[in-house]
């Protein structure tokens, strides 16, 4: 066998860089999805180390071409995450990158990254402290030259119902009326004593776990990923947030915030909506909030957005 007879059966075939006899159908997004990446993200002055999983795409634009190339979108992703955390300015590069390495093939780029997201949250009273995952996604595309970026968050809560603790309060009015309604006055330490009881306190209102699951599309101008601002500004907002280390001080605090914070999922929607609505950081947002009832088999559920012309549809 001479020189050239190895040369060439040393070259490895490319099957995906063949060009097509007959130009096919284009497709609108070509990638990959599952891959693990340990990610560093700049989070406010913050760096945090995640391991994510990441999707990357992009189109198919060459009615003539056999393939994308997603050794080269596999690579690229790499080399950005080992290099530098992970910003707004990052994830617009990192798009560029990607069209740029695809340049005779495609003209658009999405990539996303999905991971827990973990915060040491501290008790409500005593000095103990845990911490909370919170699932996070963050998502870049680059469309017709344009580039938006998406931030979206789970945070979990609690919710009491404000009609089920009306109809307990008037149990126990009830329950009061049957214990003393003919005894005249009362001393306050055997009222006391009673409603320190099971017969005193008949009846409970029932809770629920529920989730605010937000996505928001962040505004020009943002150099970083505001995830610890956003979860902090939902848990202040709904008072609730599902807690981590608890002893029986903080789980008396937890059923004092329950009680002086009755919600329907309406209001928990109203007050997240207000609240996102004065953020300037979002250009839009989406939001579906869950209350997985305990009375019912179902759950109450609630989606509004900010109500951008062209921006988030309110769909479910």
């Amino acid at each position: 066998m001479n020189k050239a007879d190895l040369v060439a059966l040393n070259n490895m075939p490319d099957v995906s860089g063949h060009e097509l006899s007959i130009p096919q159908n284009t497709l609108e997004w070509v990638g990959m999805s599952g891959i693990n990446q340990p990610l560093a993200i700049r989070d406010g002055a913050d760096v945090r180390k995640v391991q994510s999983r990441v999707q990357i795409y992009v189109d198919l634009g060459d009615e003539r071409a056999k393939g994308i190339h997603m050794s080269r979108l596999y690579l690229i992703l790499d080399e950005h995450s080992e290099t530098r955390p992970l910003t707004t300015a990052g994830l617009k590069l990192l798009l560029r990158s990607m069209l740029e390495s695809h340049r005779d093939l495609s003209s658009r780029a999405f990539v996303r990254f999905d991971f827990d997201y973990t915060l040491r949250r501290p008790a409500l009273v005593s000095d103990n402290s845990g911490w909370n995952a919170y699932p996070v996604s963050i998502r870049g595309a680059l469309v017709d030259g344009r580039i938006a970026l998406e931030l979206r968050i789970n945070v979990q809560y609690s919710s009491t119902c404000p009609q089920s603790a009306a109809l307990a309060r008037q149990l126990i009015q009830q329950q009061f009326v049957e214990d003393f309604g003919g005894s005249g006055q009362i001393p306050v330490e055997v009222v006391t004593a009673w409603l320190g009881t099971e017969q005193g306190i008949v009846a409970t209102p029932h809770s629920q776990r529920s989730d605010a699951h937000i996505l928001v599309r962040l505004a020009d101008g943002i150099e970083h990923f505001p995830i610890t601002d956003l979860i902090d500004a939902v848990e202040e907002t709904l008072k609730t947030p599902v807690q981590t280390a608890v002893k029986r001080e903080d789980e008396q605090t937890f059923a004092l915030l329950n009680g002086q914070n009755l919600m329907f999922v309406e209001d928990a929607g109203r007050k997240l909506k207000e609240r996102l609505d004065n953020d300037a950081r979002l250009a839009d947002f989406w939001v579906r909030i869950e209350h997985h009832e305990s009375l019912h088999a179902h759950d109450a559920v609630g989606v509004f957005t900010k109500g951008v012309k062209g921006g988030y549809a309110p769909v479910p």
